[in-house]
């Protein structure tokens, strides 16, 4: 038995790259405004211009995009009405997608205009992580917020989110993440699915919790909000870039001593989901395995590189 778990902690450090692919293709250095002409994106590294930015990650998402988009920019509209300080910015990121994402994108761009909302095409599939990744570092926001593109969660609920990174104040190196999370729904949601699922969900969370993050019940909402710093400091260090990142983004955030909350919100499952069932849980499970052992073995570090 110690031969067999030496043998996979020395496949987990030989097979692991040894600093995450932050390299930004030439055609993603630009996005495109509302007058169909290309601007330079901003970086992360940049002093904020914004108080709030809102990454959407997106793949073969025309479908679903709209009624997000609605929902967010709706409220995000009237609340610049009702407080002329808070100023935002939402960033689609096409992660490339095989559909109209980006025409579905571009015409919310050109309803409101390229400073209020961007489209960021990339040039082939990076996953879930990567794409996030590339647009928490175009963002130009005090807060980052992370948003599915299904609009599972209640957009309003980032007022609750946001309730929940106040509460951790005083913010250490001005870094804290608040989590949106479903725990609270998790009987509802047991009496819905097929045993098979049920197990399947019951083994990632406890993988979740045996070897990564203990503190957090529900790793996976796609709804989290990040100082710029925490946002900063987390995905300049992720190495994971499909379905289990948010595992290792939490994972790092713990080592980094950055506090975490927890803050139940409104969820509804929406149609169209991008994961196939078995396989990805075979692969998010693969993934824990190697954050745990990689930074055991000191094959990944928690050091931070600047997006090229």
């Amino acid at each position: 038995m110690e031969h067999f778990v030496l043998i996979i902690c020395m496949i987990a450090h030989v097979t692991a790259r040894k600093m995450p692919t932050l390299h930004r293709h030439e055609e993603e250095k630009f996005f495109v405004n509302a007058e169909d002409r290309k601007e330079s994106v901003p970086s992360i590294h940049d002093p904020p211009t914004k108080e709030l930015s809102v990454v959407v990650p997106s793949y073969n998402e025309e479908d679903r995009l709209p009624l997000m988009m609605d929902e967010a920019l709706d409220y995000l509209e009237k609340r610049q009405k009702r407080d002329p300080s808070f100023t935002y910015e939402v960033i689609v990121v096409d992660d490339g997608s095989k559909d109209q994402t980006t025409k579905v994108a571009m015409n919310y761009c050109k309803k409101y205009g390229s400073d209020k909302v961007r489209v960021l095409s990339l040039v082939k599939n990076r996953g879930k992580g990567g794409a996030v990744r590339m647009g928490v570092f175009s963002s130009r926001g005090k807060k980052i917020l992370m948003a599915d593109a299904d609009g599972a969660t209640k957009f309003a609920d980032i007022e609750k989110v946001e309730e929940g990174l106040k509460n951790l104040q005083p913010w250490p190196n001005q870094m804290a993440i608040s989590c949106g999370s479903r725990a609270h729904l998790e009987k509802d949601s047991i009496a819905k699915r097929s045993y098979f699922r049920t197990l399947l969900m019951y083994g990632f969370h406890f993988l979740v919790w045996f070897l990564c993050v203990k503190e957090i019940r529900d790793t996976q909402c796609g709804f989290k909000l990040l100082t710029r710093e925490a946002a900063s400091r987390t995905f300049s260090t992720l190495h994971i870039e499909r379905w289990a990142f948010d595992v290792e983004l939490l994972y790092i955030a713990q080592r980094l001593r950055i506090p975490i909350a927890e803050v139940a919100v409104n969820w509804t499952e929406i149609e169209g989901s991008k994961l196939v069932p078995f396989w990805s849980w075979l692969q998010m499970g693969r993934d824990l395995l190697f954050i745990r052992l990689r930074y055991m073995t000191g094959a990944w570090q928690l050091e931070t590189r600047k997006c090229n």
